[in-house]
């Protein structure tokens, strides 16, 4: 693509549909720039129109999916084309700092992350210019450009943060302080200066505070990992200014909205970071300015208001406090009972209370309620924070806080008794306290692991959470019933189990609730109550006792995706893939009811998938009704097949990317559940399924090979008589598969099923090419991956053709050539084949070899003879050996490029692991010892002889053991 107005009008046009809310307009150019973007130029196209396009949401638009872009295609994969030209990415490189720092703000994010990805795969030994480009920019003066350099600083080193540490990670931030550190600091004390020269004018204040709230959140980065000599150097200038700016208070910062933190609230909340980043990792260097930090924090907490801009600074001062409180260095601050009493008083209690903005949040936003409360992200969470202050003070304190908090607890039920339509806020405070005060572990898989035990949970479910659980209108009061159902959940580890059935019916129950929040904690307690584990590894509430409430459970989960709010709820989906589970055979009779809701809601949301955990849910579901109806009654596959295959039709002719892959796991699910051959719906799709646009997406790769697979196994004669012009196809997708390094085990999968399940006659004109491909990966990259790969397709060809044929097939492409593969491949690497059945593969097929073929005993090849036979019981004998040349890089198969729809496997679409010799062969050894006593009754006296002139001791040891197992001898 040149750069030219031709094109950039074009692009302008295309960019524009993209913004189009008609899918008809809007998809097919989503598809136009998915086709272009491999040109030279593209990028640079994009970059030319959001610097000079008239159109300021053009320009955004082009910045936005520039940064799409180069998201899924700069980093470059081994074996996979380079997206991006080395010509468009240098012209890149060179311009996009300077282009980021001079556009507006909006577009200024979007580079700023460009960056970030390429500094990701490139910086530093790609990108070393990028820092000093930077550093040089402090010196300009202009905020505008200055912050822009911070954020994406900041972007660029956050991952310091979360990195695991290595001498390259190492490396890479000493390199980062030696340029960064001191031109940082030097902006850090000239900011602070400006702002005092500038402490009247507010739109100054704004950007010189919005500087130091990112040199803030890299000071945090750049300490993350270890104390810098440079930051303990200067520890004086940093914790100074940060105390100092901890107690600002500039009445022109203040703002009127109560919802949104503001300039002064984002600081002090890094600040608070910062210092408990130090109190945690470096206490004993932070040990002078620590009594400071413990007072001003204090004073702030006391100080500061209940308003939700607040928040984040509230929760970040109570984590700093919760850092401190559970250092044995720092125990002496809260020794007194006093300071205990006043923490719990001023500190915890008030933030644990429920306002009315958690209220409107409950009513008005339940899905963000949810996610805080439920899934742990609710980090910066008021009631987290105090959860978590609770929890460090009970660390060394457990006996006078939980005293202090019974008190509490019993005086706020108290009130809540007084007038409960009134007080009810009292009861839901309690219960969050016992909470907090209960839990000292806890898992995602079981709940509170570890409990206070100066708190009687039992007690406390009788008396208090039962009661609510009860009530029989279940829309009332519905943040304490959501609260009850939570108790139930998270304390489920300790609750005896005759309460958790108890509680079951109940929790069905509360799924009809009109509240999102209470039918959801339903779910989602009921759920994880199935996935309990009782004796013998059983489930710990069974069918059995389930029973009476099946059919209630059953409808009242479908019945709460009809709700509003939850049409797509993923923990009521998630829910019915675990009662499908649990219940097992018991769901048959409401399958057929079953299987048209999910059918329907599938329809429903292929039109625009946006919910992965819920669409996850959906096909597991799916594959749960198949697999669990179908093991009852065979016969019933054909009415899932009627039932599904207009739905996937829509899906694979309306390309729904993200469902295809799911799509192609059912398929071949129900086609291997199949007793009879694949219809003529199957080999109608046949086709389709070889086109090259499909393998382009990694995601869809594991499904389709194994969908492919399961044509083979059931229609393999049917694809030689009806469709053998696609079998060239067929071949070449084996072929692209095998020239990726991620994906030449898939490659393998297809072609041993090829050679299993395909008529002989029908493939062998391809034979000899198929061989020649696999020699020439050999010499060009071989790796372990791939050789082990190649002697179970070798073994499986010798058992399913015979030795003869490999070994004419081998020398028939070079003389000796057998000869070679035997002594530099098949000998010294066989110990490396992993796993059961291709260990099993390997062993009959080196069997095959070293007894079925002629040439083994009469030529050259003797002398290989024993020593095959001894890898061979080397197999069997030997521990695998697992060990990886150093120099060998293996791509990481899940690591594929870009955004492209992941492969996420459907644990209950399960491929039971496929033996192809079977029960022919039950134990390899017999066969062995079965085998060697043929060949020395056609040739009497020469196999002895090889064994005891060339097989060591221990070797011949065991061949001793599986004659003798066998009941045979040599001649």
């Amino acid at each position: 693509m040149d750069l030219n107005d031709t094109n950039l009008q074009t692009l302008t046009e295309f960019l524009q549909k993209t913004l189009d809310p008609n899918p008809s307009v809007r998809r097919p150019a989503e598809k136009f720039l998915e086709s272009v973007e491999g040109n030279q130029n593209y990028s640079i196209l994009l970059l030319t129109l959001l610097e000079k396009s008239q159109d300021s949401v053009i320009r955004v638009c082009a910045a936005v999916t520039f940064k799409n872009y180069i998201k899924r295609n700069w980093r470059i994969i081994e074996d996979e084309p380079n997206k991006i030209s080395d010509a468009d990415r240098t012209t890149i490189k060179a311009n996009i700092v300077n282009l980021m720092l001079t556009s507006p703000e909006q577009i200024q994010k979007q580079l700023s992350d460009a960056i970030s990805i390429i500094g990701r795969e490139d910086f530093p030994q790609k990108w070393p210019e990028l820092l000093k480009d930077m550093v040089t920019r402090f010196q300009s003066g202009d905020f505008h450009v200055i912050n822009g350099v911070l954020r994406t600083a900041h972007s660029l080193f956050k991952r310091y943060r979360h990195e695991f540490k290595s001498n390259e990670l190492w490396l890479e931030i000493k390199l980062v302080l030696d340029t960064f550190a001191q031109p940082l600091t030097e902006l850090f004390k000239a900011t602070i200066d400006l702002c005092q020269t500038h402490a009247s004018d507010i739109n100054a204040l704004k950007v010189l505070f919005s500087s130091l709230t990112l040199i803030s959140k890299l000071f945090y980065s750049l300490n993350f990992q270890d104390l810098p000599e440079f930051f303990e150097d200067n520890m004086e200038t940093w914790m100074t200014n940060f105390h100092n700016l901890l107690t600002l208070d500039n009445k022109l910062l203040q703002t009127d909205d109560e919802e949104e933190a503001g300039l002064l609230e984002l600081l002090k909340s890094q600040i608070c970071d910062n210092a408990a980043l130090y109190a945690q990792k470096y206490d004993e260097e932070f040990q002078p300015y620590l009594p400071r930090f413990v007072t001003a924090i204090w004073n702030l907490l006391v100080t500061t208001g209940q308003e939700v801009k607040y928040d984040l600074l509230v929760s970040n001062a109570i984590q700093f406090l919760a850092s401190v409180c559970e250092r044995p260095h720092y125990k002496h601050l809260f020794e007194d009972q006093n300071v205990l009493t006043s923490i719990c008083e001023k500190v915890i209690v008030p933030n644990m209370e429920f306002r009315s903005a958690d209220e409107e949040a409950f009513e008005d936003n339940s899905e963000e309620y949810i996610r805080r409360d439920l899934e742990g992200s609710d980090i910066d969470t008021r009631r987290r924070a105090a959860c978590d202050l609770v929890r460090g003070l009970c660390k060394f304190f457990e006996a006078p806080v939980t005293t202090i908090f019974s008190g509490y607890v019993s005086s706020m039920l108290a009130e809540y008794g007084k007038n409960p339509r009134i007080n009810w806020k009292h009861k839901d405070a309690a219960i969050y306290l016992v909470t907090s005060l209960a839990s000292k572990a806890q898992t995602q898989k079981h709940g509170i692991t570890q409990a206070n035990e100066l708190v009687n949970l039992t007690e406390f479910f009788v008396n208090h959470i039962l009661t609510d659980l009860n009530s029989p209108n279940v829309n009332e009061f519905p943040v304490l019933k959501a609260d009850a159902i939570k108790y139930v959940m998270i304390f489920r580890s300790q609750l005896p189990k005759e309460h958790l059935l108890q509680a079951v019916p109940l929790l069905v129950a509360h799924l009809e609730a009109e509240s999102t929040v209470e039918h959801t904690y339903a779910a989602h307690a009921l759920e994880r109550l199935f996935t309990m584990r009782g004796p013998n590894s059983t489930t710990l509430i069974t069918p059995a006792e389930m029973a009476p409430f099946t059919e209630q459970l059953l409808n009242n989960l479908f019945k709460a995706l009809a709700l509003p709010g939850s049409a797509e709820n993923e923990y009521i989906m998630k829910a019915i893939m675990r009662s499908f589970s649990l219940l097992q055979e018991a769901i048959v009779p409401y399958v057929p009811t079953l299987i048209g809701q999910l059918t329907h809601k599938l329809l429903l949301v292929s039109k625009n998938p946006s919910k992965p955990h819920f669409n996850h849910y959906l096909f597991e579901s799916l594959c749960l009704s198949i697999r669990i109806t179908c093991k009852a009654s065979p016969a019933t596959v054909d009415s899932f097949e009627d039932a599904l295959f207009p739905v996937f039709t829509e899906i694979l002719q309306n390309d729904v990317q993200e469902f295809v892959p799911y799509m192609f796991q059912v398929m071949s699910l129900l086609l291997e559940i199949r007793s009879s051959s694949a219809t003529s719906a199957y080999m109608a799709l046949f086709p389709h399924l070889l086109q090259p646009v499909l393998w382009e997406r990694t995601g869809n790769i594991p499904p389709l090979v194994r969908l492919l697979q399961a044509y083979l196994l059931k229609g393999g004669a049917a694809i030689a008589s009806t469709a053998a012009d696609k079998i060239p196809g067929l071949l070449g997708v084996f072929q692209k598969l095998l020239a990726s390094k991620a994906n030449d085990h898939q490659g393998f999968y297809l072609l041993n099923s090829i050679i299993e399940h395909m008529p002989p006659e029908s493939i062998t004109q391809y034979r000899k090419q198929i061989f020649i491909l696999l020699f020439q990966r050999l010499q060009s990259s071989k790796t372990t991956k791939f050789v082990k790969s190649f002697l179970v397709f070798i073994s499986l060809y010798c058992v399913k053709y015979g030795a003869i044929a490999l070994q004419e097939i081998f020398d028939s492409i070079q003389p000796k050539m057998f000869g070679m593969v035997v002594e530099k491949i098949v000998i010294p690497e066989v110990q490396k084949v992993s796993g059961q059945v291709d260990r099993k593969v390997c062993a009959v097929g080196i069997t095959k070899m070293l007894t079925e073929c002629p040439a083994m005993m009469d030529t050259e090849y003797t002398k290989l003879w024993p020593l095959l036979l001894q890898a061979l019981i080397g197999l069997f004998e030997l521990p695998e050996d697992d060990s990886i040349p150093d120099d060998e890089h293996f791509i990481d198969i899940e690591d594929a490029a870009g955004y492209q729809t992941a492969f996420s496997q459907l644990a209950f679409a399960g491929k039971k692991e496929h033996d192809p010799i079977g029960d022919t062969v039950m134990n390899p050894k017999i066969m062995l010892a079965q085998s060697l006593h043929k060949l020395s009754t056609a040739c009497p006296g020469r196999v002895p002889s090889m064994l005891s002139t060339s097989l060591n001791a221990e070797a011949l040891q065991f061949l001793q053991g599986y004659l003798q197992a066998a009941s045979v001898q040599l001649v």
